[in-house]
Order: structure tokens, then C-alpha cells, then sequence
């Protein structure tokens, strides 16, 4: 990587700036305190998690729509837990999660560190996968919007990464271009290669350290470490 070079540093959101699990984490701990539902969170949030991943990666992959999505990964993790619970119940909480769910505003460590450190050298973007309704509210809500100068949603562009329009229409908004510009997410899939497919640069989050073969990407496992390549 070529750190003269670069003009443009683009984020993805949810995971690697923003700490979606906390977040989400609240947002469903308030919600099931207001409906009165008594289960055991901990146990909720143990299938939750995967499910909300498996049908993230469906959304994807265009297989399900938004709705399919927000009732789905409801539906089964209350069927996992043998929760009984009507349809109706499920909408109402998946339409308040969304309503919630930017309110809370948890930020990973360093974000702040990092991007003052970054802002004045560079031009700041982001580039997310996450509903459009929300993903400004949450970036407001912890005080990071006015750090960014483009923000691209999957939904504004009409494709989710890692489909390549989404970094091109990224690039050509952000007025940006493949040679000077950089990728920094922390999905393997939708960030690191959809950026590699279109001749980006990517830097890899792995804020959970997994086992990942990184031979085609550098990896930070803190917001800090990019001060080694930015």
C-alpha cells in the first residue's frame, strides 16, 4: 500500500466503527422490558446472533427482502428458544428495534482517536449496508456524522456489497478514484474482497481476532493501528 497515495479513506459502519452488537444489545433489552417478555436475554441473544448473520448474508445475496429479513431472524431465534409468541408481537418489535436501535450510541475504542487523527489528512467516507432510515440517526447519535463526507447506503445505490456498484458509485460520488482510495470494514465478504474485487485497498477489522487468511489484506484488531498504514 502505497500511503502517499491515498486521498480517500472509506468506512463501513456497523462493526467497525460503531459497535453494533452493544447497540443492538440495548435496544432489544429495552424493548423486551416494555412488552413485558420474560426470557432469559442471554439465551435469546446465544441464537439471535447467528441467525441475524445467516440472514444478513441472504439479504445480501438478494435471496430476502428487508421485511423477510427483519421478521425471520426474530421469528426463528423465539422458535429456537420455544418462546410462543404471535406474528403481531414480531412486527411490533422488529419496527421498534429499528426505532430504538440508533438512540444508543456505543462506539468502538479509539473511533474518535482515529478519525480526528485522520480528518484532516484525508477525505472521509462511508459506505454501509445497513437500512437507510437509520444509518444517519446512529451516526448523529454518537456524534461521528460531520466527520464524513459521503455517505453511501446499499439502499440508495439499489445493490449491497460486495456487488461492485456499490464502491463504484461510492468512488464516483466521493469524486474519488481505485488508485487513491482505501477500504476499511470488517466483513471478509462484503467489505475486504468487494473492495479487492474493484482494485481497492482494504484493511480488514478484526476487532474478534478470528483465524482469517489475510495473505490478500492487511488486518488491525484496534481502530488505533491504522496509524501504521494511514
Amino acid at each position: 500500500m502505497h500511503k502517499n497515495k491515498i486521498k480517500h479513506v472509506f468506512f463501513d459502519l456497523d462493526h467497525t466503527l460503531w459497535d453494533f452488537e452493544k447497540n443492538s444489545d440495548l435496544a432489544f433489552q429495552k424493548i423486551f422490558n416494555e412488552k413485558k417478555i420474560t426470557i432469559d436475554v442471554s439465551e435469546f441473544f446465544k441464537v439471535y446472533k447467528p441467525l441475524n448473520l445467516k440472514f444478513w448474508k441472504l439479504y445480501r445475496e438478494e435471496k430476502i427482502s428487508k421485511s423477510e429479513l427483519r421478521y425471520r431472524r426474530l421469528k426463528e431465534a423465539f422458535d429456537a428458544i420455544n418462546f410462543e409468541i404471535s406474528d403481531d408481537l414480531i412486527d411490533t418489535i422488529a419496527i421498534d428495534y429499528i426505532d430504538y436501535l440508533p438512540h444508543f450510541n456505543h462506539l468502538f475504542n479509539g473511533t474518535f482517536e482515529i478519525l480526528d487523527y485522520l480528518k484532516d489528512k484525508y477525505s472521509l467516507h462511508i459506505i454501509t449496508n445497513g437500512f437507510e432510515e437509520i444509518q444517519a440517526k446512529k451516526m448523529k447519535s454518537s456524534k461521528i456524522l460531520n466527520y464524513f463526507n459521503v455517505i453511501v447506503t446499499s439502499e440508495s445505490v439499489g445493490a449491497k456489497k460486495p456487488n461492485p456498484k456499490v464502491f463504484k458509485f461510492a468512488l464516483d460520488k466521493a469524486n474519488a478514484s481505485i488508485d487513491n482510495s482505501i477500504m476499511i470494514g470488517d466483513s471478509i465478504e462484503a467489505d475486504i474482497y468487494g473492495a479487492l474485487h474493484v482494485g481497492l485497498t482494504a484493511i480488514h477489522c478484526n476487532f474478534t481476532n478470528e483465524e482469517v487468511d489475510n495473505s490478500d489484506f492487511e488486518s488491525i484488531t484496534a481502530l488505533h493501528e491504522l496509524k501504521q498504514y494511514l
